[in-house]
């Protein structure tokens, strides 16, 4: 890059606006967007259907907000951003979810296009933002937004009552996995915090989502969790081995108090067969993918499982996917969504490796294990576990170091 090329570059840095609240308030929606039927139903006495008007709403208003406030480019334009990796392939899901609205055997196609629409906006929202801002700062605005919104759900969860296996949750409309993950997810983002900003709320944070995580008995994302957190642990060379005697200690202490509830469910859990034992998760995979393999290639499309699945066991339990990340893919696109997430997910490796900052690297790797062991036995209704916004962000950050390593200090 030519000294003229890095001066303006540094000018337009200068001349971009603050960051604006919409990359934080954006970050917060996706968090706390799991609890919106919840508090529509039990808090205000709306329809549940209302409930998810207002999650979509608030995704298309975000959107039309950073739409309304977008300037010229000052970091990077949308055209460079399509051409990293991860843009490519945010791209390519989005067109193969979005062209398989025309064939889907959802419940409802008119739902099945607003999800896709909201699910767009997400996406869009944070490349607006890089657009005008460096990712680093995008990153560190919607990554608090997520921490404050998992505060949000973390507080609600506690609030309500257990349900009757002694998780945390409501029976009807809020699934202790929809409390694990972004407990999960939040975890990292603000280790991530932490490293760049020392600040005590951050390891207050950490306490709450890793303490949440565990209550709700989310099993499948508390393994992945561990797993992923054991990783870095050994990883990170700026832990001193005091600090991580501290850490270990602390986890042993958190699982002895909780041991009492652990033992109680898992003795219940060992003679279950609904649809969260392991038993039950079998069920559903044989029935999804005998299923699948009707619809091989261009599969059931986009939000195909809701109301179109028959409900499992005597339980009535409504899945929402098949709680497996390849086998959901497979059912909705067929063969292609295969091909497509596993493409995805090696372009999320080759991306994650590129990162020079060894600080961001490691806490990417971190959630790479994290979603990647998750999708063995859980996954999302519309999107990848690997959300597509934070694709968009992985790419502008790779996007953001390549420039930043290009950049030759001389003499003027």
């Amino acid at each position: 890059m030519s000294v003229e090329g890095v001066m303006f570059v540094e000018e337009s840095r200068r001349e971009a606006p603050a960051l604006p609240s919409i990359a934080q308030w954006s970050g917060f929606l996706y968090a706390a967007r799991v609890m919106t039927v919840l508090l529509a139903v039990r808090l205000f006495g709306m329809e549940a259907e209302t409930g998810v008007a207002i999650s979509l709403v608030a995704s298309f208003g975000l959107f039309l907000m950073g739409l309304l406030t977008a300037r010229p480019a000052a970091v990077m334009t949308l055209a460079e951003l399509r051409t990293t990796s991860p843009g490519r392939a945010v791209l390519l899901y989005l067109v193969v979810t979005g062209t398989s609205l025309i064939w889907t055997v959802a419940a409802s196609k008119a739902a099945a296009a607003a999800f896709w629409l909201a699910m767009m906006c997400d996406v869009a929202i944070v490349a607006l933002q890089a657009r005008q801002h460096t990712a680093t700062e995008v990153a560190d605005a919607v990554f608090r937004g997520f921490v404050y919104g998992t505060v949000f759900v973390a507080v609600i969860a506690w609030l309500l009552p257990a349900q009757s296996d002694m998780r945390l949750g409501d029976e009807e409309l809020l699934g202790p996995n929809q409390i694990g993950w972004p407990c999960a997810l939040a975890f990292f983002f603000a280790q991530y915090l932490l490293r760049r900003h020392i600040q005590r709320r951050w390891k207050v944070c950490l306490v709450l989502f890793g303490v949440t995580l565990l209550r709700s008995l989310s099993k499948t994302t508390i393994v992945a969790f561990v797993l992923a957190q054991g990783y870095l642990l050994l990883v990170n060379s700026g832990l001193t081995r005091k600090a991580k005697v501290k850490i270990l200690c602390l986890c042993i202490g958190t699982l002895l108090v909780f041991t009492p509830l652990l033992i109680s469910y898992f003795t219940s859990y060992a003679d279950s067969t609904s649809a969260e034992s392991l038993t039950g998760r079998i069920g559903i995979w044989t029935y999804m993918l005998a299923e699948a393999v009707e619809r091989p290639w261009f599969g059931h499309g986009f939000h195909s499982v809701w109301k179109v699945i028959p409900p499992f066991y005597s339980s009535g339990f409504q899945a929402r996917h098949a709680h497996n990340e390849l086998l959901q893919q497979f059912y909705a696109y067929g063969a292609i969504g295969i091909t497509m997430t596993v493409a995805i997910y090696a372009t999320i490796v080759r991306s994650v490796r590129s990162l020079s900052d060894v600080s961001t690297r490691q806490i990417f790797a971190g959630l790479f294990l994290l979603t990647l062991i998750r999708g063995f036995a859980d996954t999302e209704a519309f999107d990848l576990s690997w959300p597509l916004w934070l694709l968009v962000l992985l790419g502008a950050l790779t996007l953001e170091q390549m420039k930043t390593k290009e950049v030759i200090p001389c003499e003027l």
